[in-house]
């Protein structure tokens, strides 16, 4: 929650070991912009934000925040696409299927990979929380 240093301060945060780290530190950077969604952040426990309750806010934030999370996703979903084709190319199997591989990555809603939405917070939250349990 970045308490105990000084304001403008960067903050180094220890590498999760997630292979969606670094979308994981973008996409909380973002939503920290939005008063209203750091508000509710810093005041959730953790059973509101396992739950999906806190992904609910994701609604009232600001246009500006979400086309950057939409943003954000896209980057990820061509990421995510760049990663399949290069194991696609190493093993030469043309009978691969595509949308079975991409349920494999399962902090996004893959089926929707255009927008950012509430579901894409809780299932980003949900595989998070899944890793450290």
């Amino acid at each position: 929650k970045g308490e105990g240093h000084i304001e403008g301060e960067k903050v180094e945060n220890p590498d999760t070991g997630l292979y969606y780290d670094e979308y994981l530190r973008q996409v909380i950077d973002v939503l920290e912009t939005d008063k209203h969604f750091r508000e509710k952040l810093q005041t959730a426990d953790i059973e509101e934000i396992k739950s999906g309750k806190l992904s609910r806010e994701l609604d009232l934030v600001s246009h500006h925040v979400r086309t950057r999370l939409d943003e954000l996703k896209r980057q990820e979903v061509a990421r995510l696409r760049m990663l399949i084709k290069a194991k696609m190319d190493s093993v030469q199997d043309t009978g691969m299927d595509h949308q079975a591989l991409l349920k494999q990555f399962e902090h996004l809603n893959h089926q929707n990979p255009d927008t950012f939405e509430p579901k894409d917070l809780d299932m980003l939250i949900k595989a998070v929380s899944a890793r450290y349990e």
